[in-house]
């Protein structure tokens, strides 16, 4: 079988409800790529493995209770880190928030969780989301998943590269001038860019 992180998620999502693969399977699958290619890319900034796989053995449970289970369930998603998670560092990618904890989820976050996603990590983003490459003064900059010295673009930037290496199976992004556009087609990955108003910013 191939890595388990190498597949879509909808593929991974299928097998975690037919109980073909676990959850916390997939999620050690990715942290083993995470570990393997992100001190070269600098894509994923902010993680917790210990909270990781608590979430990926509930989700687990759900299944086992044949619980009804959520259109993401199980499957490990970065979040782009203009957007909030408790308990988790989330900086807009500026100083003036390097050290900021946040108490509460943001509603996409919230979402995301209700619908049995994982909260895997956060993804790298310029400061403020302001910029066509992905580099701040807090982390550094993220390279480009087929060459490591060149840019992902941006701003949504470290979700594109990280879903390129298979470190996570989602992301999220935000894009008012090309921000998830143009950086998943300098990552061979595929983005979504909702019509204005469909999705909460």
């Amino acid at each position: 079988m191939t890595q388990i992180s190498n597949l879509p998620a909808h593929k991974a999502r299928n097998l975690i409800g037919q109980k073909k693969i676990s959850s916390i399977e997939l999620v050690k699958s990715c942290i083993e790529q995470y570990e393997k290619h992100n001190p070269n890319i600098n894509a994923i900034v902010a993680i917790d493995q210990k909270d990781i796989l608590e979430q990926a053995k509930q989700c687990d449970e759900k299944v086992s209770k044949g619980e009804t289970l959520g259109l993401l369930h199980g499957l490990a998603v970065g979040i782009k880190d203009l957007q909030m998670v408790k308990n988790l560092r989330s900086t807009y990618g500026s100083l003036l928030f390097k050290n900021h904890i946040p108490k509460h989820d943001d509603n996409i976050v919230k979402n995301i969780r209700e619908e049995g996603g994982i909260i895997f990590c956060k993804t790298n983003t310029p400061e403020f989301g302001a910029g066509a490459n992905t580099k701040n003064r807090v982390y550094g900059a993220t390279g480009n998943p087929f060459q490591f010295d060149l840019t992902s673009a941006g701003s949504s930037g470290g979700s594109a590269a990280a879903l390129s290496l298979n470190m996570i199976t989602l992301a999220t992004g935000t894009d008012y001038g090309g921000s998830l556009r143009t950086p998943v087609g300098f990552s061979g990955v595929q983005g979504f860019r909702p019509s204005p108003g469909m999705v909460p910013s």
